[in-house]
């Protein structure tokens, strides 16, 4: 196992490697003039060729590619962020702000998804075929059907603008939490119904399981300690998949409800080049979710050891 973690950590530090690289590379050749983008977000106004020339030397676009990679890389292994180029403040504590707003929404969607799509695919895998499975593979797929940005608008026009009961945007009191995470969590939840149905029904269709039944194993032990592990290792691997999905629907989300928090933070920094705040964006999120990758690989060859044996 442990020779498993390591290759496993050594394969999350190339992901995180190539993340940077790749990131940075598409930043600095990204069409336009970084610098005209910097400067018209510092000072918000038509500036003089005098000024653009400043902005490029001390955001150091005019020192070449590599020597400006290096420059960033230096001070980030050493767990320095930089300054934002537009506001010259450290990028860190800014983004520690971004991400307060952000992950209590993805974690309430993440339960919301939870809480929704296990008994969902429970009933459904008491009758297999029945109406009720039925209906609960149908409402899955038109919630993976549904894209987050619409399924937000639908949630503003009938919660807030028609019923009133929740605020559409902003972010000062929890009820602003409400919407964006249902957004989000409907998508979810609908993604797992459909995995967790399916493992149990694949689970339920091994070979071995009427033996244990037959030595009198009771019904109850068969589903929690061959039926539920059987069934858990699709569920446990998708949910990388769901943390990218939260990461991607977060963005949308927030901007159409006019939340603070990764969404926006990234959306400003982007319009104006803003290399150090994108980096810091898209490290942070990759360093979680390779985390929570790691963590997922560990736990399905504890649910499944033969997986290990298979890449050993």
């Amino acid at each position: 196992m442990t020779r498993v973690v390591f290759g496993l950590f050594l394969r999350a530090c190339v992901v995180l490697t190539g993340a940077a690289m790749a990131t940075f590379a598409l930043l600095w050749h990204a069409p336009g003039d970084p610098a005209l983008a910097v400067a018209l977000a510092r000072y918000r106004t038509v500036v003089p060729d005098a000024v653009l020339d400043h902005v490029r030397a001390e955001a150091g676009f005019d020192a070449g590619y590599w020597p400006a990679f290096w420059d960033w890389l230096g001070p980030l292994l050493r767990g320095d962020f930089g300054q934002s180029a537009v506001t010259g403040r450290d990028v860190w504590p800014e983004l520690v702000t971004a991400m307060s707003y952000t992950a209590p929404v993805a974690l309430l969607a993440l339960g919301i998804g939870m809480a929704l799509s296990v008994p969902l695919a429970l009933l459904a895998t008491k009758r297999p075929g029945s109406w009720l499975d039925r209906f609960a593979v149908a409402i899955a797929s038109l919630g993976v059907a549904i894209p987050a940005f619409w399924l937000g608008l639908l949630l503003i026009l009938l919660f807030a603008v028609q019923l009133g009961w929740l605020p559409a945007m902003g972010a000062r009191t929890t009820a602003h939490m409400i919407l964006p995470a249902v957004t989000l969590g409907l998508g979810v939840a609908a993604s797992l119904t459909r995995i967790i149905r399916s493992g149990i029904l694949e689970a339920r269709g091994k070979p071995f399981l009427p033996a244990f039944l037959r030595r009198g194993v009771s019904a109850r032990g068969v589903q929690r300690h061959h039926i539920a592990p059987h069934a858990g290792v699709p569920v446990v691997t998708v949910f990388g998949l769901e943390l990218a999905f939260l990461l991607e629907g977060l963005v949308t989300v927030e901007v159409i409800f006019s939340r603070p928090g990764l969404g926006g933070f990234l959306v400003s920094a982007i319009s104006a080049r803003d290399f150090p705040k994108v980096q810091a964006v898209v490290l942070v999120t990759a360093l979680i979710f390779v985390t929570v990758n790691l963590l997922i690989d560990i736990i399905y060859r504890a649910l499944d050891p033969r997986i290990g044996e298979q890449n050993a």
